[in-house]
């Protein structure tokens, strides 16, 4: 095993109170892809600054090899000095980096290195400092949510890039799909202290799992161990008075140890208020067109939203998801076309700006909206105190600003007032980002067992399968042209449902230019007789095309069932592939069949 290039080992820091990390390490070899995990608020932010140099512990050892180069990706950052993203970039580069690695990597991550660093949004400024922290190519490299504001081609990109580099990677990220893809261990920070798990993290929620369990039975058996003693104390046959007094010692550390025991942090307990039932019929969008100067965002696109469907919006940055999302609504009108929203409705949005958010406000006044104490949930009155618990907020927080909460806890905070209050339509901007893996365990079980209906945008792959029953997507995903297709099932259904259609264009491409090869042939030589394997297909191909037709057929009428795709899923995918397959053969046949056709007339002719 090699050496360690850093080393964090017994980490203390505290900032008043209970401490952040207590014990808690960290160690990188060549080679290593680490995700770290925990709740927010567990200090994984903090012990990567502290292994980037950023914070001092209090108390540990911080061992970083002398030769070893460390990049941290920030999460605001300073362009100070520079009047160009590339000079921004490039300044992060060592005296032997190649600075082509730069352009290659803006490029990549849509910025020309042109843009002015003052006119950044936030997601172009996370892409320009992922650029200059990549471009070393450093020993060490540290990335806390290094996705946050990517779309999904990039995302898969990224994945790609990181995946190949010789640099050791630690990474704190929401995107269960991307850790899956790149980790090859796991760090698991929790309760102040550090695991590791020698595997990636699609293994981690098993292992944490056992975890949990072996420590709950520990506790359990030092609870009976401290009965027992305690018994013996009370009627047991008195003995030495040094025996006593040794085993009253023992019987001090355990119940010492017992009541010292702090558990896992608790998981938010919650459910969405129950609302009026929206109409059946949710949204119908009929040929609803959008452009902004000459360029498309939506070309005539129609779609019939009913109660209890949860969509999902996927694309590219800037290929107007969200233009789409606001006409769907009614918050922006169409250039053409009509919308008609259903009856009943009463919609509840979680922006991905979080510009609901006042950075002075508290959150008992930010729950309650300045109504004093107390919030209605379900038609019953609750004390907001005992409401933030549920979402892992403490009592003591609740005259706290909202500036002073992490990104996680915003999230959290603004789920919170959202599910308060009555809805039957959610609509959900980039809901994952900032959240933990345990409360977007819980949002997707909100999602998945909601009532009313769900539109929500994402670039959240894992989170898409596990919840949306159809996904909308570009229907060219590398350069967006305002066409946009709906496909039934999660993203990993709509790549299976886009990569069946690009080959059965090519099939149908290649096959086109076949009878024009074969009439050649045949005309040049009047002699040419059908083989007999040619005339066994031209005679029986139409009985198997016909048996092709009534399978089709027979599914189309199960699948005529407006509620089959709700009530089961798997059964509507599963006959949506056969399907796809028949029609494929189907097709095939028909194309032979009509070659064959041609072939003979030209013999016989």
């Amino acid at each position: 095993m090699a050496p360690p290039i850093l080393k964090l080992d017994d980490i203390f820091l505290s900032f008043g109170g209970a401490p952040l990390l207590a014990g808690a390490g960290l160690q990188i070899e060549p080679g290593d892809k680490i995700c770290l995990v925990g709740r927010n608020g567990s200090g994984k932010s903090t012990l990567l600054k502290i292994a980037a140099g950023l914070v001092d512990a209090q108390s540990g050892e911080v061992f970083r090899h002398p030769s070893s180069t460390v990049r941290y990706l920030e999460q605001a950052p300073d362009f100070a000095g520079f009047n160009t993203v590339q000079a921004y970039a490039e300044a992060g580069l060592g005296p032997g980096d190649d600075p082509y690695r730069v352009t290659y990597l803006l490029s990549h991550l849509g910025l020309s290195g042109d843009e002015d660093p003052k006119m950044l949004s936030g997601g172009e400024s996370r892409r320009a400092a992922l650029a200059r922290v990549m471009a070393p190519e450093p020993d060490i490299l540290l990335l806390d949510e290094p996705t946050n504001h990517l779309d999904l081609p990039t995302i898969e990109w990224l994945e790609g890039e990181l995946q190949k580099t010789r640099s050791a990677l630690v990474l704190i990220s929401h995107d269960r799909r991307f850790l899956e893809k790149v980790s090859t261990a796991t760090v698991w920070l929790d309760r102040g202290t550090s695991r590791r798990l020698d595997r990636g993290f699609a293994h981690f929620e098993a292992w944490r799992d056992q975890v949990l369990e072996a420590e709950e039975l520990e506790q359990h058996k030092l609870g009976k161990s401290i009965e027992r003693e305690e018994h013996w104390l009370r009627y047991g046959v008195t003995a030495r008075r040094k025996r006593n007094m040794r085993r009253l010692g023992e019987l001090q550390t355990m119940r010492s140890s017992y009541r010292g025991h702090k558990g896992p942090q608790g998981t938010v307990q919650a459910t969405v208020s129950d609302a009026q039932e929206s109409g059946k019929l949710v949204i119908e969008a009929d040929k609803i067109t959008k452009s902004f100067g000459e360029r498309a965002i939506v070309t005539p696109f129609s779609i019939r939203v009913h109660r209890g469907d949860c969509i999902g919006l996927v694309g590219p940055n800037g290929a107007g998801k969200t233009t789409l999302l606001k006409m769907l609504t009614g918050q922006l009108s169409p250039d053409s076309g009509i919308v008609k929203l259903g009856t009943n409705l009463e919609i509840s949005t979680l922006d991905q700006k979080r510009e609901d958010l006042d950075p002075e406000d508290t959150l008992a006044n930010y729950l309650t909206d300045g109504r004093g104490e107390n919030l209605l949930v379900n038609g019953e009155q609750r004390h907001v105190t005992g409401y933030m618990k549920e979402f892992l907020f403490q009592p003591e927080q609740a005259r706290t600003p909202i500036r002073n909460l992490s990104g996680g806890e915003r999230a959290r905070l603004m789920l919170a007032r959202i599910l308060s209050r009555p809805t039957n339509l959610l609509i959900l901007d980039e809901p994952t980002n900032d959240l933990d893996i345990e409360t977007l365990d819980l949002l997707q079980e909100i999602v998945a067992g909601f009532p009313g209906t769900v539109i929500l945008v994402s670039h959240d792959r894992d989170f898409l399968d596990r919840t949306v029953t159809s996904t909308i997507a570009p229907a060219v995903p590398d350069a967006p042209d305002g066409r946009w297709i709906e496909y039934a099932g999660g993203y990993s259904d709509m790549l299976v449902q886009r990569k069946g259609a690009l080959e059965e264009r090519k099939r149908a491409e290649k096959t086109a230019e076949k009878p024009k090869t074969q009439q050649a042939t045949a005309s040049g030589s009047s002699k040419v007789k059908l083989s007999f394997k040619q005339k066994f297909a031209l005679e029986n191909l139409p009985k198997e095309m016909a048996k092709a037709e009534a399978e089709i057929a027979k599914r189309e009428q199960v699948m005529a069932d407006p509620n089959l795709f709700t009530r089961d899923p798997a059964a509507f995918n599963r006959l949506a592939g056969e399907m796809e397959k028949l029609r494929a053969s189907l097709t095939d046949m028909e194309e032979e069949w009509l070659e064959l056709e041609m072939l003979r007339e030209e013999l016989e002719g």
